[in-house]
């Protein structure tokens, strides 16, 4: 392997990922695993120079057990015969750890530094070449000569995760992108043009737009329409899947932030990623996530260093449901249109204003409300399209950004113009948190 690791266990603590990354910042690649991970599991994982006990609210804002420390009125721990693996380990904010380095708060730089190189005398060896090289190796020695089954959505996550797979395995993957009826504008012509035509991709396109749109009909509740397109997904592999033959493994997209807001072992759910799971048990197909310790903007440079093209890689962040969260209230097919449409608006006069690549993500709404305007000199009843435009590192939390007037101005022309049934245009001012990046 290529890289160094130190393991960050989650007892609990709300700052696992800021201390992931700062330990990145310092060119040592970390991983946050669960806390009960076995020693055999622990032992099993690539260069692991380090384990780091990280438990309880790591600001101060309570003093024993943190927030998320007691589950179901047990107090998790570790298993003790980790401490007998041999690595050396660091516990912050865990009463009941043993061994010499405890700290009670969120250690400052130079006490980071100490621990990851002097005491675990990790390398400075985490980059974008080196996580690829050693993802190519873990995917090959994981999948042999067998085969991949990836859903390929065209988002980033999707598209890198293919990407690296094509390198690891070729031909062995084979690609399903699923037309659901709730892609942005021409999405779905992009996918085939680039994965078959530029990239040479294994590729099965399944057109199930009226399945997608007949399962949802009448559903308002958000989590209820993700998990229902999260099923209908799932089924749709499945039939493609029992097609096949000779697949083994399912790739996905999955990132770390899906999996935290999809619930761990110490912390609620927030919302459901249809990404984080599998097909049927009886498939017995086993999950090949090569970027589920990633975020976002590691996603992005991972592409970069695999070549995709710049318009894909930043491409803006896309949920597995679609527009279907974007529509809000019962998706119908006007103000799904609208959706589509508006958004299309948006992302074009971002880019002529220099946004796309400053923004992190942008994107329009449309409620399932009308409000009375006036169109053509008399009174109409219309929807509103909201926009939405947050920066962010990591996707726990999001900021504002704050757009230009006059571009603004030139979006709500355009929309009021060119989109059918809509007479109001408004910006969401809501950060994260306590709104969610996504506006459902």
């Amino acid at each position: 392997m290529k890289q160094d690791m130190i393991v960050i266990l989650d007892l609990g603590s709300t700052e696992n990922a800021a201390l992931a990354r700062q330990i990145r910042e310092l060119g040592v690649y970390s991983e946050i695993h669960p806390h009960d991970i076995t020693p055999e599991e622990l032992k099993a994982l690539p260069n692991v120079k380090g384990v780091v006990l990280n438990g309880g609210d790591l600001k101060g804002i309570i003093l024993y057990g943190g927030e998320n420390r007691v589950v179901d009125g047990i107090a998790v721990d570790v298993d003790p015969a980790l401490y007998a693996c041999g690595f050396p380990m660091l516990s912050i904010d865990h009463p009941g750890a043993k061994g010499e380095r405890k700290m009670d708060r969120l250690p400052e730089g130079a006490e980071l530094k100490e621990f990851v190189f002097d005491v675990c005398q990790a390398q400075a060896n985490w980059n974008m070449k080196n996580f690829i090289e050693d993802q190519v190796e873990l995917i090959r020695q994981q999948v042999g000569d067998k085969k991949v089954l990836l859903a390929l959505s065209g988002g980033v996550d999707s598209s890198v995760v293919a990407a690296m797979l094509i390198k690891a395995i070729g031909k062995q993957l084979v690609c399903v992108h699923v037309n659901h009826g709730l892609m942005r504008k021409n999405e779905s012509e992009s996918v085939v043009e680039v994965f078959k035509n530029q990239l040479h991709a294994n590729l099965i396109y399944v057109d199930a737009v009226e399945r997608f749109l007949g399962k949802l009909e009448g559903v308002a509740d958000p989590e209820q329409k993700r998990k229902i397109i999260g099923k209908e997904f799932i089924r749709v592999f499945e039939e493609e899947a029992r097609k096949l033959e000779g697949i083994d493994f399912l790739g996905q997209g999955t990132i770390y932030p899906d999996i935290i807001e999809s619930g761990t072992k110490t912390a609620k759910m927030v919302k459901s990623h249809h990404n984080v799971g599998g097909l049927p048990e009886d498939l017995q197909f086993a999950l090949v996530e090569p970027l589920k310790q990633l975020f976002k903007d590691e996603v992005r440079a991972c592409g970069v260093e695999l070549g995709l093209p710049a318009e894909m890689v930043y491409r803006q962040p896309f949920p597995g449901p679609g527009l279907g969260v974007r529509c809000l209230g019962a998706i119908t097919r006007d103000r799904l249109e609208a959706v589509r449409e508006s958004d299309a608006i948006l992302r074009e006069e971002f880019a002529k204003a220099g946004l796309d690549k400053k923004v992190w993500q942008y994107f329009t709404v449309v409620p399932d409300f009308k409000s009375v305007g006036v169109k053509n000199n008399a009174r109409c009843f219309d929807y509103m399209v909201i926009i939405r435009a947050i920066n962010t590192i990591d996707a726990m939390s999001a900021t504002i950004e704050r757009v230009d007037w006059d571009v603004l101005q030139k979006i709500t022309d355009r929309i009021l113009a060119e989109v059918g049934n809509v007479n109001r245009v408004c910006f969401d001012m809501s950060p994260k948190p306590p709104a969610t990046i996504e506006f459902e």
